[in-house]
This record gives C-alpha cells, structure tokens and sequence, in this order.
C-alpha cells in the first residue's frame, strides 16, 4: 500500500540525516586541538591533526632546536694581530646583528661600541656578512663566504662554530664559538621514535665535524651539514619523496631562515618562545615553551583524537546502513529511525567530548 511504502520512505529520510558524522567528527578533531592547547602546544587545523598521526620522519634544524643557540666564545684564534685586535674586528662587523653567534662575539669583546666606523652591512644569508668601514671593508663568516672573495685562511677544525675574519681581503684570524644540546632533547627523540617515527633527521649550516658529533650524541639517524638556507629546501624535497609511501613528514625549527621549509613540510614544528615572527607563522604547530619532549605528546593526542573520530565514522555508519536496511523490508519504525539518528548523534557527540578532558 502507498502509506507503507510512505512510511518506509519518511524512515529512510530520518535514517540517512548525517548529524552524526557532521557533528561528531569536527568536535573530534577539536578536542584534539583542545587537548594539544592544555599541553601547552597551538594546532592550526584539524587536518594538521590528522597528518600529525600519520607521522614516520622528523626533521630538525640543529641551532635553536637541538641546540640552546647560546653560543660562548671558546677560542681565538689570530694571525699577525693581537686577539683582542681580532675580537674588536669581529665585534664592529657584527655591531648591528642580533644573531646568537653575533651577541656572543659583542659579549666577548670588551671594547667599546664604535659603530660609527660602520657605513652600511650586507648580511649574506648562510655565510657571513660584510661591513663597509672607515678602515675598509671587513668580511666576517664561514669558509664559504672567503672562498666566494678569493680570501685564504688557516682552517680551525675544533669543535663548534668558526667565524673566519678579513679586512680588506687580508684573513686576520678566526674564532671558535661553542653552543650546547638543550636538555632533555635526547629523551625526547626517544620517545619520538618510540610513538612509531622511524627516522630522525638533522639538518644545519655548521660545518661537518660538529654537526655529525651532535648527531651522534642525539642518536639522529641523518645528518645534513653545511647547508645554505636554500639547500635546506633542496634537501626537504628529497626527504618529502621518500616518505611519501609511509606516511607524513614534520620539520622542527626556530629561525628565520627555517620558514621557507616550515612551509613546505607537510607538518611544521615551530618553537613559540625563542623562535621569530616568521617561523612561528609558517609552522601549523607552535610549541609554546620550546620542549622538544611536547612532540612526543601531540603525536599521541593527534592518534587518540584519529581513533576517536574514526570510531565514531564506523559505528554511525554501521548503526544508519543496519537500521536502513530493516526499514527497506519494513522491520524497523519511526522509534528506530530516530535513534539511528538522535541516538546516535547523542553517543557520537559523547564520545568526541572524550578528548576534552584528555590528559
């Protein structure tokens, strides 16, 4: 009879309603981002959530991340000059910079501000600067910068950061700038690889002695040195392709020449505290107070919220196709078709606010 088949049909209308999934799966994904926040880490995005975890390689930059970037001038290293002629040198070259390795020289250097010497300063990303002065121009950086002006130097193979120094392309000398592993970074790439991130990798303008001892002392599976900021994408790209069959790859870094590869990691890690402006815009994760060990923590949110939401797709749906398949032969009433829908809704919303008070 039509009034059968009308019920039927008012049934299956009830039944198909989505409140459910609609409902249920945004609130999924924003107790996640709740969740991420007590924890003191700011989530951009649920879908963030999801590649978070689906994580199988992290990738670090080393100064700022791994490292605590308060670099302490450790050795001078001179020719033909005294070393607080080398030290002053440095200082007015390094005068308008407040890069970390730039304070520690000034830091260092007792002698008097005297920027009025400077004229203008060209900062060569990745490799130095050079500073117009009364006294000529004087070239400040790693090796690759004096290799780019025909200068010679002496190589200083200690362990940590060489600034090399020339005055009108005559090499003055070079020092040693020395920084040390935050605390607790090894730790936390143990618990990083141990919520199922297969390899950890390393990626740093310093030279190669120092980044492969770090390494080593991390336990990262890849070291990448000597890199230029525009190498650092290069070598992104690589990674990207390699983990593209297994999963998702995140990118942790601090500094302004991070942003770029922040931006094209499929999740970027920024450090909310001592990281700049333009990092911690292009990450999708902002970890508030700069613990590494909170990555561990977002990874296990991210695949509690994933088991939840997906949880809730499967038993929705299982209940809808149940009862829409007994409405069809005319078994199940209006009373059923309301709970496939109300009902459900109810118990998916229930499960979802789970997330709200997970710790």
């Amino acid at each position: 009879a039509f009034t059968d088949w009308l019920q039927r049909a008012c049934v299956f209308l009830v039944i198909s309603c989505p409140c459910a999934l609609v409902i249920s799966v945004p609130l999924g994904f924003f107790g996640g981002i709740g969740a991420s926040s007590k924890a003191g880490i700011l989530v951009k995005g649920g879908n963030y959530i999801e590649a978070l975890s689906e994580l199988t390689t992290m990738v670090f930059d080393k100064t700022g991340t791994l490292t605590k970037g308060e670099f302490v001038v450790s050795e001078i290293r001179p020719v033909e000059i005294s070393e607080e002629k080398l030290l002053e040198t440095a200082a007015l070259a390094e005068g308008y910079s407040n890069h970390p390795i730039a304070v520690s020289i000034k830091e260092a250097c007792k002698c008097k501000d005297n920027l009025s010497q400077v004229k203008n300063t060209k900062d060569i990303g990745g490799t130095g600067i050079i500073a117009e002065t009364d006294d000529g121009d004087i070239i400040l950086g790693n090796k690759k910068i004096m290799d780019a002006n025909g200068i010679e130097v002496i190589e200083n193979n200690g362990v940590g950061t060489v600034v090399y120094i020339a005055r009108n392309n005559v090499y003055l000398g070079s020092i040693l700038i020395s920084d040390t592993v935050k605390s607790g970074v090894k730790e936390a790439i143990r618990n990083i690889k141990n919520m199922g991130v297969k390899s950890c990798v390393m990626l740093t303008g310093d030279k190669k002695t120092v980044s492969e001892k770090v390494g080593k002392d991390l336990d990262i599976d890849e070291v990448h040195s000597e890199l230029l900021p525009q190498d650092k994408v290069d070598v992104l790209e690589i990674l990207l392709e390699k983990s593209k069959k297994e999963g998702f790859l995140g990118f942790v870094g601090d500094g302004i020449n991070d942003a770029p590869v922040l931006a094209r990691a499929d999740v970027g890690f920024a450090m909310g505290s001592m990281g700049s402006d333009a990092a911690i815009e292009a990450a999708d994760v902002v970890i508030m107070d700069d613990d590494l060990n909170k990555i561990g923590k977002i990874i296990k949110i991210s695949r509690k919220t994933m088991t939840i939401v997906k949880t809730n797709i499967v038993f929705a749906l299982t209940v809808k196709f149940l009862v829409l398949g007994l409405g069809a032969f005319g078994i199940a009433n209006m009373w059923a078709a309301v709970f496939a829908d109300v009902g459900v809704a109810t118990l998916c919303i229930l499960n979802s606010m789970r997330m709200l008070r997970y710790k």
